[in-house]
């Protein structure tokens, strides 16, 4: 019942509850983005959603324009601390996560629900092992068990299994103890960037949940 129904009933209650926030994170943040170098406000990007099929996912663009997509050597995107990339304003919004404000856009239009697995570039669709792809079962998330209690500190093959967990273990109670994961971690600045001397107690914290 939650599943299949409260969840999305939230989704848009609370996509129509914080639109006024994003709205003045717009008007706050817009003009410094585009003063910054002249591009466009928002990052467009696409993603992987439910069933596997693609969607363009919003964000306030935290980078400069034109810069050259980094990886990782287990596919992931380099997210360091001293990114040449990533603009003054972009750090700070990244910091705060109010770079992902717009993705209450998604969740109206139904691409993605409040929380969920973070979603993936096109290019993950073929990486999936298959006991993993029930995640693509759920919406994906502003933000979900991984990125709450890892974040940005977890590699590719752990977001996974981690995503694969929360949906085979959807709740009204797991969703409410992400949620509030999520707040003490954006505000206490956890896993920001990506810091393997971090990544041990993230996993203490994970796995704690499971029990």
């Amino acid at each position: 019942m939650y599943r299949r129904y409260i969840k999305r009933l939230l989704d848009l209650i609370i996509s129509i509850i914080g639109f006024p926030f994003f709205l003045i994170a717009l008007i706050v943040f817009g003009p410094i983005i585009k003063a910054t170098d002249k591009g466009p406000v928002f990052y467009n990007a696409k993603r992987i959603g439910r069933n596997g099929k693609l969607f363009k996912m919003f964000k306030f663009r935290s980078m400069y324009v034109n810069a050259p997509d980094i990886r990782l050597a287990d596919g992931s995107t380099y997210n360091g601390e001293d990114d040449p990339r990533v603009t003054k304003v972009g750090k700070f919004m990244r910091a705060t996560s109010i770079d992902e404000l717009p993705q209450l856009i998604n969740m109206l239009n139904g691409t993605m629900s409040l929380i969920g697995p973070r979603p993936d570039p096109p290019d993950w669709l073929d990486k999936y092992p298959e006991d993993i792809k029930v995640f693509l079962t759920v919406r994906p998330g502003l933000t979900g068990y991984s990125q709450a209690y890892f974040r940005n500190g977890a590699d590719g093959e752990q977001k996974m299994k981690n995503d694969a967990y929360y949906a085979q273990h959807v709740s009204f109670l797991f969703d409410v103890k992400i949620f509030f994961k999520t707040i003490a971690t954006v505000l206490g600045h956890e896993g920001t960037y990506k810091d393997t001397s971090s990544e041990e107690e993230a996993v203490k914290q994970a796995e704690a949940l499971k029990k």
